[in-house]
């Protein structure tokens, strides 16, 4: 029989709500059944407001995907984007003696570490966690070295974390939907596994998110995410740089650059069209000015959030690769080299620019994740509690 279901995918971002639906079926080559998104209403700063207005938005809208489909859905898997999250790296050691490491001292570190964090950080709710580094005799090891012997052991892991009242919020939201939440991933996760996907070869990068409004880096390290960290500002800081250099407001700065007749080539000595002043008195601005006011704001973008952050100097190396997500199409279309050159230090570091993912290869590589799992994410392990008479027969038997 086949084993076919259909899993719903509730996203949250800074924007809006995403309802995806998609279908576990390997005989079906279209596995995206609904996809439909609706303005953020309830949220702001990334902090819960309205409780009642978020539940009402997502009961209105699971009902209608229900009527559609013609199904009921009891769980879903939830994706944040626009809750305050934080991580933590933390090591944890074993000492082996010349002995062989086995499963259950690595679920020993595993489950220790895991209660030192609910401990110091009681307000906050794990997520995901990661193994980023095993070592064992001071060797790093690719995989975890079950089975091999020496004298100290030692494993890194990544704590992802969010805020224990908004989950409890949105829990809470969720039952009163009728839906269990499942599990709850990451966004800069899933988007960070996609590249890792995409390029098979790279394993250790940074992703750099610039929307409209704010910036976002993520760090990841052997496959595991490291560190992360947001800025309250993003790609219009560089229109209305240009606004106000050049004394003309953003909607015409804007219009300038979609005009066909505005080009990189050959524009020293020509300037910005009459046309285009409106309701200004018309002064002679020459077009290469806004290229040189461009280039100057995002040179400074780039060293606020990468090659001078003071946060990552640790991580930046000869090797380091950068991906860039550039939300603003307006600006990745005239300035996508300013900021090649700007993260790259001049080609010191590797700059790859990111293309939107279509929401069906998204969702497949989140149902892969939510399904089968991730090669360094770490699932605590808890024992099986056994009466007497259980343990006397492994005793006998085993």
């Amino acid at each position: 029989m086949r084993n076919v279901s259909k899993i719903l995918f509730i996203e949250i971002n800074n924007f809006e709500f995403i309802f995806s639906v998609y279908l576990n079926d390997e005989k079906k080559s279209k596995k995206l059944l609904h996809y439909y998104s609706t303005p953020v209403k309830g949220i702001i700063d990334n902090k819960i407001i309205d409780y009642e207005l978020i539940y009402t938005t997502l009961k209105k809208n699971i009902y209608l995907i229900e009527q559609k489909l013609n199904l009921i859905f009891k769980e879903a898997i939830l994706i944040i984007d626009n809750f305050e999250c934080s991580i933590i790296n933390y090591s944890g050691f074993k000492k082996l003696n010349g002995s062989q490491l086995l499963k259950e001292n690595v679920t020993y570190i595993l489950n220790s570490l895991k209660s030192k964090i609910n401990e110091i950080e009681n307000e906050k709710k794990i997520i995901h966690i990661f193994s980023s580094k095993y070592l064992l005799d001071k060797n790093k090891t690719e995989n975890l070295p079950i089975g091999l012997f020496g004298n100290l052991y030692s494993q890194e892991l990544s704590f992802l974390l969010m805020n224990i009242n908004d989950y409890k919020n949105l829990e809470n939201i969720f039952k009163k939907c009728n839906l269990r939440i499942n599990k709850i991933i990451s966004k800069n996760f899933l988007e960070g596994t996609k590249i890792m996907n995409d390029h098979q070869s790279i394993e250790t990068f940074f992703r750099v998110n610039i929307n409209l409004n704010n910036i976002k880096i993520i760090y990841f390290e052997n496959s595991s995410i490291k560190f992360e960290q947001n800025f309250k500002f993003g790609s219009n800081l560089i229109i209305n740089d240009i606004s106000k250099v050049i004394g003309l407001n953003t909607e015409i700065v804007e219009k300038i650059l979609i005009n066909s007749k505005f080009t990189k080539k050959k524009i020293n000595d020509e300037f910005i069209e009459k046309e285009f002043f409106e309701d200004y008195s018309f002064r002679k601005i020459k077009k290469s000015l806004i290229l040189e006011i461009a280039k100057a704001r995002i040179q400074e973008i780039s060293e606020i959030t990468i090659t001078k952050n003071i946060n990552i100097v640790n991580f930046l190396k000869k090797e380091t690769t950068i991906f860039i997500a550039l939300k603003d199409k307006l600006i990745s279309k005239w300035f996508d080299d300013n900021y090649k050159s700007s993260f790259s230090m001049n080609e010191k570091f590797k700059v790859n620019f990111l293309k939107d993912a279509d929401p069906e290869s998204f969702l497949e590589n989140a149902f892969k994740i939510v399904q089968y799992g991730w090669k360094r994410e770490a699932i605590p392990f808890t024992p099986e509690k056994k009466s007497i008479i259980s343990r006397l027969f492994d005793l006998i038997f085993n």
